[in-house]
């Protein structure tokens, strides 16, 4: 943080004095180097070598009519400059007509003062530009400060939100027959869809930059009810009895109970969650009506929960499970395309089939290995025994 004093000592404030007289430079110094620090440059040209080299002063004394560069000049230069735009410019000049002053204030100059000087005003007011100096530097580096303590919090955030979503999704992963890759897949496949989907008529103004962030995160819980599923029902390798499948399809809704049910702990609504209770009781629901938990048809059903459905249903068909093997994609990008307008928005099927080389590459990248099997075939002994 920069000091807001201005002392004497190693601390002095460093004055640069630019004028092309002789005779004034020797006057300034004399006049200000029991206060300050004070160097002094001939011309436009070496002040300006001194500034944007190694030295830095926190205020320079600058006269107007020089050879060469001007102090207008330099004073453009300067204030042109991010890395020396604050340093506060003095001119110090024989030119007293107040439109030579107007000017020369709106071009950025902290003051004005006129030729021949007054030794205590001068003093007076570069005392005063110093302090404003000190001032404006603690303020800009508290700001700094801050903008950096909200960026590393806003991280934080970020990170607790996927820390969250994860620790949830990997507990109905450990009761379900998908791996953990299931989730990242499908993470990476509603991602996709929605950033194909981005620029389309029916979409664009729902799938914002933030929104698709916050749908890749909020992916992994479309199963999360599956935790309230009897291990009987969830773990059955063969067909759903009537009664068994009735069961089964309350996972929609006991997963936005549960996502409610955290809100509530907290005591309000959590942004972040909102499109995850949509995915988890809305990837069921079909494009003509016949899904459930609720019947939704069409618009009706929540982009987001529309997006989840193509990723899931494909998933679904080209994985292995302990109890089956997976689908080839030819196959699978077959029966998916015979859901389109019934099983899928028409819009989100079509970007799907486009996209399917890079779904293809996405379940290749995530592919479920012969350990991760026989992880799970474990894990499902244990939970039945």
């Amino acid at each position: 943080m920069t000091n807001l004093t201005t002392s004497d000592g190693d601390a002095r404030s460093t004055i640069l004095v630019v004028d092309d007289t002789l005779d004034n430079l020797s006057l300034m110094s004399e006049l200000l180097k029991d206060h300050y620090k004070v160097r002094i440059a001939n011309s436009g040209e070496k002040a300006l070598k001194y500034v944007q080299g190694d030295g830095r002063p926190d205020l320079i004394l600058l006269d107007i009519m020089m050879p060469g560069l001007s102090g207008y000049d330099v004073i453009r230069t300067l204030k042109a400059d991010p890395a020396t735009r604050h340093i506060p410019v003095i001119f110090l000049t024989a030119m007293s007509a107040a439109e030579d002053e107007r000017e020369g204030l709106s071009m950025g100059a902290a003051d004005y003062i006129t030729k021949p000087i007054s030794p205590p005003i001068l003093l007076a007011r570069v005392k005063t530009q110093l302090e404003n100096k000190a001032a404006a530097d603690f303020l800009r580096d508290q700001n700094t400060f801050l903008a950096t303590e909200v960026g590393k919090r806003t991280r934080e955030l970020s990170a607790i939100q996927d820390v969250t979503i994860l620790a949830m999704a990997s507990l109905a992963e450990t009761r379900d027959s998908d791996t953990g890759n299931h989730i990242r897949r499908t993470q990476f496949y509603v991602k996709a869809l929605a950033e194909k989907l981005q620029t389309h008529p029916r979409f664009g103004y729902f799938l914002t930059a933030q929104t698709i962030d916050l749908l890749f995160k909020s992916a992994p819980l479309h199963d999360i009810g599956k935790v309230g599923i009897p291990d009987r029902i969830l773990l059955k390798p063969g067909r759903f009895t009537a009664d068994e499948f009735e069961l089964m399809k309350t996972h929609t809704t006991l997963g936005r109970e549960a996502i409610e049910h955290a809100e509530k702990q907290l005591g309000m609504q959590v942004e972040f969650l909102h499109l995850a209770k949509e995915i988890a009781v809305g990837h069921q629901e079909k494009w003509d009506g016949s899904g459930y938990p609720e019947g939704l048809r069409g618009d009706a059903i929540p982009i987001s929960a529309r997006l989840m459905a193509v990723a899931d249903v494909y998933d679904a068909l080209i994985s292995r499970r302990v109890y089956k093997d997976g689908m080839p994609h030819e196959k699978a990008v077959a029966i998916m395309q015979e859901g389109r307008g019934s099983h899928f928005d028409p819009d989100i099927l079509d970007a799907f089939l486009e996209l399917q080389d890079e779904f293809r590459a996405i379940a290749a990248r995530f592919a479920d290995s012969d350990a991760d099997m026989a992880a799970k075939a474990r894990q499902i002994d244990r939970l039945q025994g």
